[in-house]
């Protein structure tokens, strides 16, 4: 980093090296000094040492040396001399301007060498390729190469001095000024890009200048220079925007504009809310928005009448014509009908933002759409009293101070004849077949209207024709809507000649957009050739309950496959609390989303206090040191300021009195005096009696001059009066003679003329015939050949409807064959389907009854094991009692026991013991209620019993029953031969 003792020497020391060539060497000397905190005081050598500055960075197009170097400029003379920065900056601009000027003059292309969509961006991949692997270089990259970069550096220029004066009170013009050459920029080349990043810086810094309040050199807003330079500012952005056709950006812009006014409060001039709600038109038309396209032109015709007094009458003519086409421009049903809660929810906020850019104030909370309609505003442009209403709803949004007498005149009295009778035609009249016909010449004659307007006029053109399709569009409307409500059918040929504006397929393309919003009702049958009129109401509900009645008849057919369960439902029950039950669950929902926002704003606020009151810490720690230094820095600055001072009046005084001394010395006749004891003042005094001297004589010798040459002039003037007067009288003389000469000059030449005129006449007039004769041969030769490819344009156009008529045709039947043939297959589908499941059940059927047979078996086998084996236990039971006692008395005689037993058929031998349950079909039966055998006590004598361990001994297993035995013999045998013994005697 260099070191420089004054600032001059810098200077001197970058000149030196600009002149051997070291540019780069002299910008950063220039940097080093320019950023030091050493030269923070400001003087005319730093302005110098700025301009050279500039300079260099524009030579060397080094944008952020130009940026820094600014920046610590704006620090150093923000207090002492702004004015200073501003022509520091004036001159880096008119450099970067000039370059790039000299580089689009020394291209040959501009197109080519423009072709770049940001200029921000860096080279591409392809191109540094293209450049390195090429030896010579084409025109197109040399002018690429020449021209973007200097356009680049222009563009940079202009954010970087924004960029400074963006927070600058003193500076406001020249912002504003930077502004409108960045728009023009942008205009001049069609850099839609940078316009919108143009933009969007503007934005940003309106936004940082309300967002930090407390800035020391802050614009004020409220003043009326700086509103009106920021409105200047955001209305030229409007008109480049619409220019350059970027709607959404222009949209923006007039938004910021709104913005803007109702930031501060109040209102711009009549001329510039012309121009505002004129950009207005443009963009709603463009948005297709007509409604409020009408209601933008309303107000200019309000303004223009209001305030403009030298307004022609043509001018409001077409003013007044161009609200009452708008107003009929918009389509006569709503667009919002049947579209869903979100949908609705999204209109109302789009509409709410219209309606305040155009300065009407709408109820948020309102649901129906009143305010402004179609309806409305036509009926309120053909009332007396609509303006003085009108003009007092602008009152009350601030929009306008006053308003005259005079606009209570209205809107459709001002407008044309044609206009009128158009308006006439399409809503009163009830003309259903020759609506169309009546409309055309109206239309026709409109489309002829407009133009530009006088000076007087903000607006600078008006075109009527723009307005045409849409009002054929209106007509056909309007023809449709009436020929409903005479005719149920019409002809499609007979509907299409009623309407000459469009084609059937047009019409019918209108219609159906008109049925879906409920305008009118009909059906187009290509088969017959007509058109059927209905009831909206009736196909309305048709089409709004075909869901309804596909989900009864699908509930019935399923009720009749399955019949429901006979069960008592408890839907009825629940139904009349459902909707209470909603209604409770969306309340509770909507509560809690707004318990959720105010929860999400209470954190954003407490956020935004968080945030706002670090940044006034830090604001107020910056400023506290800023004072500081500001403080040390102005009390040193003073201090050498005084110092300097002291020695600058010392050396002068001493200078003074040399120079003094040596005059002194060199005059004429005087002593020579000495110079040790001649002071200062002394020599002063003497020099200033001497000054006096000789001026008194030089002023005595002016004097006399003087009156020496009045004499003379007074001499020469008296001589040179007659002479003066002779030459004159001699010109006039000439220039009669010469005048003379002419005339008679210019009159032969027309009689000369007038006779040649006359022979080429006569001689021309030989071929008359002729060439009359050669006319007529021609047009007739031409109408033969017109009214030949006439006919055989119809010939072919005929030919092409038979061919494409046989194709729909032939599609129709096409896709009736494929719709039956669909339908025939779904129909075999299901039919397959209802056997399978009918296939299933009954084998789901078989298989249940085949399972509970099956079961009834196993339960007769196990009823018969569980008989088998309690007989058999009886049996041994009673082996085993007749072994162990003898019997009683209570015991039956052994014939009859041995009878019923032997005697007794299986069944009864299954007959349990008393002690058991017994089924009723055996108790109830003669066998069952014979007494059975008595169990003998095994608890009488139970030492009687044989031992268990006697009783399982294995040579007692192995060994055969004697013959014979019956009673103690079968109680040896295991008891699982005894089961399987007893349960093959019953099997037997």
């Amino acid at each position: 980093m260099s070191t420089f003792a004054k600032p001059e020497n810098a200077l001197k020391r970058a000149e030196e090296l600009i002149n051997v060539g070291q540019k780069q060497a002299a910008l950063q000397a220039l940097h080093d000094l320019i950023t030091s905190k050493r030269y923070r005081a400001w003087q005319k050598t730093l302005e110098r040492i700025m301009f050279k500055y500039v300079e260099l960075c524009v030579d060397m197009r080094r944008g952020r040396f130009a940026k820094d170097g600014l920046i610590q400029y704006r620090i150093v003379c923000q207090q002492v001399n702004v004015s200073s920065l501003e022509e520091v900056i004036k001159h880096f601009l008119h450099l970067s301007t000039e370059k790039a000027e000299q580089a689009r003059n020394q291209a040959q292309a501009l197109e080519e060498a423009l072709d770049v969509d940001d200029l921000e961006a860096d080279n591409r991949p392809e191109d540094l390729m293209l450049s390195y692997v090429s030896g010579e270089k084409g025109k197109d990259r040399s002018d690429r190469e020449l021209v973007t970069p200097w356009f680049k550096f222009l563009w940079e220029t202009y954010r970087t001095v924004l960029e400074i004066l963006r927070n600058n009170s003193k500076l406001e013009a020249l912002y504003a000024m930077t502004a409108h050459r960045a728009f023009q920029f942008c205009k001049q080349y069609k850099r839609t890009t940078e316009f919108r990043r143009l933009c969007e810086i503007i934005r940003n810094h309106l936004a940082n200048l309300n967002k930090y309040r407390d800035q020391r050199d802050r614009p004020d807003l409220s003043a009326p220079e700086s509103l009106q330079l920021y409105l200047d500012t955001r209305f030229e952005q409007l008109k480049i925007a619409t220019e350059l056709e970027l709607w959404q950006e222009a949209f923006r812009s007039v938004e910021d504009i709104h913005g803007l006014m109702c930031m501060v409060k109040k209102s711009p001039k009549a001329s510039l809310l012309v121009i505002y709600y004129a950009k207005l038109t443009e963009i709603f038309w463009v948005a297709e928005s007509h409604l409020y396209h009408a209601y933008a032109w309303f107000k200019i015709f309000t303004l223009q009448k209001s305030y403009n007094k030298n307004l022609t009458q043509k001018d409001l003519q077409l003013i007044a014509s161009s609200i009452v086409l708008a107003a009929l421009s918009v389509v006569p049903y709503d667009h919002m009908r049947g579209t869903s809660h979100m949908e609705l929810e999204n209109e109302k906020e789009r509409n709410l933002r219209m309606a305040n850019l155009i300065g009407f104030s709408l109820d948020p909370k309102r649901e129906n759409r009143e305010g402004l309609s179609r309806s409305a505003l036509l009926s309120e442009l053909v009332s007396l009293d609509f303006h003085m209403k009108m003009l007092n709803s602008l009152l009350s949004v601030n929009f306008f101070f006053t308003v005259m007498a005079d606009v209570s005149k209205g809107v459709m009295s001002c407008a044309s004849q044609e206009v009128k009778d158009l308006y006439n035609i399409l809503e009163h009249d009830f003309l259903p077949l020759d609506l169309a016909a009546k409309v055309q010449p109206l239309l026709t004659k409109i489309s002829k209207l407009g133009g530009k307007l006088s000076s007087a006029s903000s607006v600078p053109e008006v075109q009527l024709s723009k307005y045409v399709p849409a009002l054929e569009k209106l007509a056909t409307l309007r023809l449709l809507q009436q020929v409903s409500h005479v005719y149920q059918t019409m002809k499609i040929d007979g509907l299409s000649r009623m309407v000459p504006f469009f084609d059937f397929p047009v019409v019918e393309k209108i219609s159906v957009e008109a049925i879906k919003y409920n305008f009118i009702g009909m059906e187009v049958d290509h088969l017959k050739g007509i058109v059927l009129f209905g009831n909206m109401d009736l196909e309305s509900d048709r089409l709004r309950d075909h869901l309804t009645v596909l989900a009864e008849s699908l509930n019935k057919a399923r009720s009749l496959i399955y019949p429901p369960l006979k069960k008592v439902s408890k839907l009825g029950d629940t139904l009349p609390a459902l909707a209470e039950t909603v209604d409770k669950e969306h309340k509770r929902l909507l509560a809690r989303k707004s318990i959720i926002e105010k929860r999400k704003e209470e954190q954003e606020r407490q956020m935004l206090e968080m945030e706002r009151e670090e940044e006034s810490k830090r604001i107020k720690q910056q400023k506290i040191m800023e004072e500081a230094e500001k403080n040390r820095l102005a009390s040193e600055m003073t201090m050498r300021e005084k110092l300097r001072i002291q020695r600058e009046i010392d050396e002068k005084q001493r200078d003074e009195a040399k120079n003094l001394l040596n005059k002194q010395k060199k005059g004429k006749g005087k002593k020579l005096l000495d110079e040790e004891n001649v002071t200062k003042d002394e020599i002063i005094e003497r020099v200033r009696l001497e000054q006096l001297r000789e001026r008194q004589e030089m002023e005595k010798k002016l004097q006399k001059l003087a009156k020496t040459m009045d004499y003379m002039e007074r001499a020469k003037r008296e001589e040179e009066a007659p002479l003066i007067e002779a030459a004159f009288q001699t010109r006039l003389m000439e220039e009669q003679v010469l005048h003379e000469y002419e005339q008679r000059q210019e009159v032969e030449l027309s009689r000369q003329r007038h006779a040649g005129d006359l022979l080429e006449k006569r001689r021309l007039a030989q071929m008359l015939d002729s060439k009359i004769n050669f006319q007529n041969r021609i047009v007739s030769r031409r109408e033969a050949e017109f009214s030949r490819l006439k006919k055989e344009r119809e010939e072919s156009i005929n030919q092409l409807l038979r061919i494409r008529k046989q194709e729909r045709e032939t599609k129709r039947k096409m896709l009736f064959y494929l719709s039956t043939e669909e339908e025939r297959q779904k129909k075999l589908q299901e039919e397959k389907e209802a056997h399978k499941r009918a296939e299933e059940e009954r084998k789901k059927k078989e298989e249940a009854d085949r399972k509970a047979k099956l079961d009834e078996i196993a339960e007769k086998q196990r009823q018969r094991e569980r008989e088998i084996e309690e007989r058999a236990n009886r049996e041994k039971e009673a082996r085993l009692g007749r072994i162990a006692e003898p019997p009683r008395s209570v015991e039956p005689p052994r014939s009859v026991a041995e009878t019923s037993t032997v005697a007794r058929p299986p069944e009864a031998a299954a007959v349990p013991a008393p002690s058991r349950y017994v089924p009723r079909h055996r108790r109830e039966g003669g066998v069952a209620a014979a007494t059975p055998a008595p169990i003998p006590d095994w608890r009488a004598r139970p030492d009687d019993r044989p031992s268990q361990t006697d009783r399982w001994r294995s040579d007692d297993r192995r060994a055969p029953p004697p013959a014979g035995a019956t009673g103690g013999a079968s109680g040896s045998r295991p008891w699982v031969s005894s089961r399987n013994a007893a349960r093959g005697g019953s099997d037997r």
